[in-house]
C-alpha cells in the first residue's frame, strides 16, 4: 500500500514567518483568492492548521515567496535557525523588520550554499589546500599585528592604490590581491532582482570563514569608494577566523577593531598627516577638505571622517554629521549616474557586469573545473547564482572582454 506523504503545516507557518511575511501579506504573493465563502487569509490559516492541503501550485509557490526548497516543506520539523554567524551589527529593533532580517538571513543561506558546494569541489579535486592565515590572529594581538598580516597577505602598497584611476580600478587592486590569497570576493545586495535590494544600512558585507574557500560579500548597493574598505574590513574578520555580518555602526568593540585596521591600511599615519582638519573648522570647510583628500586617493569619504573622528580631530557629532552629508550626496550622484545609464542606449553588457559581481576568483574556478569535466553546468549555475542557460553567456562574455 502507496504511504502519501504529506506537508507538514508547521513548516508552512515557519516558512511564512522566517520570510517576513504576515498572512496578509503572503496570501497576496501567493495569489490566494477568496472561495466559497472564505477568505483567502482564513484558506491560508486552514492550511497552515492543517486543516486543508496546500495544492500543487500553490506549494511551488510558497517555495518561491518563502525562498526555500520544496522539500522543506515535508520535514518532519522546522529545521534550527540559519547560522550566520555573529552579528556585529548595533541594529536596534525599529531600524530593521522581519523582511529585512529574512533578506538578510537569505542572502547568507545562499551564500553558504555556494560556499559549500566549493569546498566539496575542490576536496573533489584534491585541491584543498588549508589557508593559514585564516584564524592567524585574535585581537588580543592588538591593531599593529593584524594589520601587519593584512599587508603580507595582500602585499599591495598603498601608494599603488592611491595611482589608480578611480576607485573601481582600485577596488579592482585589492580585490585580486585577495582573490591570489584565496579569498572569494562578491558584489551582491539582492536576492536576484532590486525587489530584494538591501540597504547599507542593513549590512555593508559579510564573512564567511573557511580555511579552504573563504568567502566575502559586499553589498554592491554602496558606493564604489566603499568597497575597499569593507574588503579590508572582512579580511580582518577572516585573519580573526570570523564568520559574521557588519552594518555601518561603529559601536561594536570588533567592528571598531577591524575598522581601525582597515583604516590604517588605507590611510596610513605618514598619509593622515596631511589632512589639516581639527575640531576647530567649520563643517562645510571640513567636508571639503575631506572630499578633496578622498577623491585624490580612491578613497571613502566616510572612512576619512571616521578616522579623524577616531583620532580625535574631530568629535563625534561632527563626524555623525559629516556621514550623514556624504551618504545624502553619494544618493544624489547614484540616481543621476541611473538617469543617464537610463538615458544612454549602449550601456554595459549584462553578462559583463554580471562577471564583474561573481568575481574572477569564483568565475574562474568553474570554469577551470568545467573544461576539467569536473562541474555540470547545473551545477556551475547554482555555484555562479545563476539559470543554467546563462553560464556559457557569461564565460563567453569574459572572454570575448
Amino acid at each position: 500500500m502507496r504511504t502519501t506523504v504529506k506537508v507538514n503545516p508547521e513548516i508552512l507557518v515557519w516558512a511564512r514567518e522566517t520570510a517576513g511575511l504576515t498572512q496578509e501579506q503572503a496570501v497576496r504573493k501567493l495569489s490566494i483568492r477568496d472561495a466559497h465563502g472564505v477568505t483567502a487569509v482564513d484558506r491560508l490559516a486552514e492550511m497552515e492548521a492543517g486543516a486543508a492541503d496546500p495544492t500543487r501550485p500553490t506549494l511551488v509557490k510558497m517555495a518561491k515567496q518563502y525562498r526555500r526548497p520544496l522539500l522543506t516543506f515535508y520535514m518532519s520539523a522546522p529545521p534550527q535557525k540559519g547560522n550566520r554567524g555573529a552579528d556585529f551589527r548595533t541594529l536596534s529593533p525599529d531600524e530593521h523588520s522581519p523582511t529585512d532580517d529574512a533578506l538578510v538571513d537569505a542572502l547568507i543561506r545562499d551564500m553558504q550554499a555556494r560556499q559549500s558546494m566549493v569546498r566539496a569541489m575542490l576536496e573533489d579535486e584534491d585541491e584543498a589546500e588549508p589557508l593559514a592565515f585564516v584564524g592567524s590572529r585574535q585581537m588580543s594581538d592588538g591593531r599593529e599585528l593584524v594589520l601587519r598580516s593584512l599587508r603580507a597577505l595582500l602585499d599591495v602598497d598603498v601608494e599603488e592604490y592611491y595611482r589608480q584611476s578611480n576607485a573601481d580600478h582600485a577596488f579592482g587592486l585589492l580585490r585580486r590581491a585577495a582573490e591570489d590569497a584565496g579569498v572569494f570576493v562578491l558584489l551582491q545586495g539582492n536576492l536576484g532582482s532590486h525587489h530584494t535590494t538591501m540597504d547599507t544600512n542593513l549590512f555593508r558585507g559579510f564573512s564567511l570563514a573557511d580555511e579552504v574557500a573563504p568567502f566575502i560579500v559586499i553589498n554592491d548597493n554602496d558606493s564604489r569608494a566603499a568597497w575597499s574598505f569593507t574588503l579590508l574590513h572582512e579580511l580582518v574578520h577572516l585573519l580573526l577566523g570570523q564568520t559574521g555580518v557588519g552594518g555601518a555602526r561603529v559601536e561594536n568593540q570588533v567592528e571598531r577593531f577591524c575598522n581601525d585596521a582597515a583604516g590604517e591600511f588605507l590611510l596610513p599615519e605618514s598619509q593622515f598627516t596631511v589632512l589639516d582638519v581639527t575640531r576647530s573648522r567649520e563643517l562645510d570647510s571640513t567636508a571639503e577638505l575631506i572630499e578633496d583628500f578622498a577623491r585624490d586617493r580612491n578613497l571613502s569619504r566616510a572612512m576619512v571622517a571616521y578616522k579623524a573622528y577616531r583620532a580625535g580631530r574631530i568629535e563625534y557629532p561632527v563626524f555623525d554629521a559629516l556621514s550623514s552629508r556624504f551618504r545624502e550626496q553619494w544618493l544624489q550622484d547614484r540616481k543621476s549616474q541611473r538617469q543617464r545609464a537610463r538615458e544612454r542606449e549602449d550601456g554595459p553588457d549584462y553578462y559583463v557586469v554580471r562577471r564583474h559581481r561573481i568575481g574572477d576568483g569564483l568565475v574562474g574556478l568553474v570554469l577551470r573545473m568545467m573544461d576539467a569535466g569536473a562541474l555540470a553546468t547545473s551545477k556551475a549555475a547554482i555555484v555562479l547564482g545563476l539559470k543554467p542557460r546563462q553560464v556559457h553567456k557569461l564565460i563567453d562574455a569574459g572572454r570575448a572582454s
